[in-house]
């Protein structure tokens, strides 16, 4: 017992310092560069002063954050430190990883393809792809697997980036992979594999039978001339790359509830699992990987591209030929599974609707339809339709919060108070 102890006071005061030494090194960082760049739209002043408390108030390093308003920019502004080793400037087209925000830009393919009429969300996924029907996934439908609830939340076959990168092996993998559970009757968040799955669903629909990157690339990032990548190609250079920064072992350590943290260090828990492959979007020598799809945590851009790529969603689609029957289902409320939303990975109640997080008691953002997706370390992009917002966050310090980052929700906030949004609303 006197060992335990010893041990945990050593552990505090251990934390303690590395907390001290690390606000005394952020603090620098502010002295330096503390300048907030862009500009908001009249009446949206809020929205700047909690985007520059951020810095000097909630630990804010280098981050983005634009809004969009009735297919209007009202709020395009970056700030802070771009790479804490170098001390260069967040700048305005500085692009960072987003993880599982990813999930988002991912799914808008699905519902391209949708309007498109080659898609039924609610037709089995073996009927685009015949050789999926194994081991028990015959009845799966294309919601069911798209809401986390099919039970392919990890892989029993190995898998690594050369593996990624071979898509027809991949698909093989996918092919043979068990449900953990019966499907349509849990819920368990598929953290990487989700992003697989739909590449390859969107491959077997296009006529083109391009990847989800790929597809991304052409379908929606050039037509709307965003900075977002789902496939990194080697020619942006390394100074428009914000590196990202974990959080201390001591954040971790406190910040997590006690069951996801026992999660996290147990390799054969539901989330770990769920996570293996979460690390490939990373690249030692240039950052972050490149030619590489991780559709479901490795997209790379601009917090400008995921408020504008929402913004086409919260307000008619046409920029990208979405149809009235796509955008009402983006819209409705999630189907929970038979025995309801509770997520057996992430232990809570989350709700999850063709490929986008929905709204919802445990994560709220936004008015009650809407539907977009954080990712680890506090990046946010959404729709909401009923104020006609697209919006967009992007930061390079990474948190530990499951229930929003208190970064994002500041200026979420504030966001919400303006009155231009207050008056907005419309019907979809």
């Amino acid at each position: 017992m006197k060992t335990l102890t010893k041990a945990i006071i050593s552990l505090s005061a251990g934390c303690l310092a590395y907390l001290w030494y690390r606000k005394k090194n952020e603090a620098n960082l502010y002295e330096t560069y503390p300048e907030i760049h862009g500009f908001v739209k009249e009446g949206f002043e809020a929205v700047r002063e909690a985007f520059a408390e951020n810095f000097s108030k909630r630990r804010e390093i280098g981050a983005a954050c634009c809004v969009y308003h009735k297919s209007e920019m009202v709020v395009d502004l970056w700030g802070g430190v771009r790479n804490i080793a170098t001390r260069e400037p967040w700048e305005e087209d500085t692009m960072a990883l987003v993880y599982s925000a990813t999930k988002g830009m991912a799914a808008m393919t699905l519902a391209i393809a949708h309007s498109r009429g080659w898609l039924d969300y609610d037709a089995p996924v073996c009927q685009y792809w015949k050789e999926f029907a194994q081991n028990g996934k015959e009845k799966i439908t294309v919601r069911q697997l798209l809401a986390h609830q099919a039970g392919l939340y990890s892989f029993d076959e190995p898998f690594d980036k050369k593996t990624v990168a071979d898509l027809d092996y991949l698909a093989e993998i996918m092919a043979r992979q068990k449900p953990v559970w019966e499907p349509g009757t849990r819920q368990g968040y598929h953290a990487i594999t989700l992003g697989f799955y739909e590449s390859e669903l969107l491959r077997r629909i296009d006529p083109q039978h391009r990847s989800l990157g790929r597809f991304f690339q052409d379908e929606i990032a050039v037509p709307l001339g965003i900075d977002f990548y789902i496939n990194l190609p080697e020619s942006i250079p390394d100074s428009r790359l914000a590196p990202l920064i974990d959080p201390p072992f001591s954040e971790m350590l406190f910040g997590f509830p006690v069951g996801m943290l026992t999660d996290l260090i147990s390799p054969h828990s539901k989330i770990r699992r769920s996570l293996k492959g979460s690390d490939f979007g990373h690249d030692e020598k240039r950052i972050y990987s490149r030619n590489l799809e991780i559709p479901s945590g490795g997209g790379v851009g601009t917090a400008r591209a995921l408020a504008r790529a929402y913004s086409v969603f919260a307000t008619g689609g046409k920029e990208l030929n979405l149809t009235e029957e796509t955008l009402r289902e983006l819209n409705a409320p999630a189907i929970a599974p038979s025995k309801g939303f509770y997520d057996e990975v992430m232990k809570g109640k989350l709700q999850f609707s063709l490929g986008f997080m929905k709204s919802n008691s445990s994560f709220p953002f936004g008015s009650a339809g809407s539907f977009g997706h954080p990712g680890a370390g506090g990046s946010l992009g959404f729709a909401d339709s009923e104020k006609q917002i697209g919006y967009g966050y992007i930061p390079n310090r990474k948190s530990v919060e499951f229930a929003g980052d208190p970064r994002d929700v500041a200026i979420r906030k504030a966001l919400y108070s303006v009155a231009p949004v207050k008056a907005a609303q419309t019907k979809i």
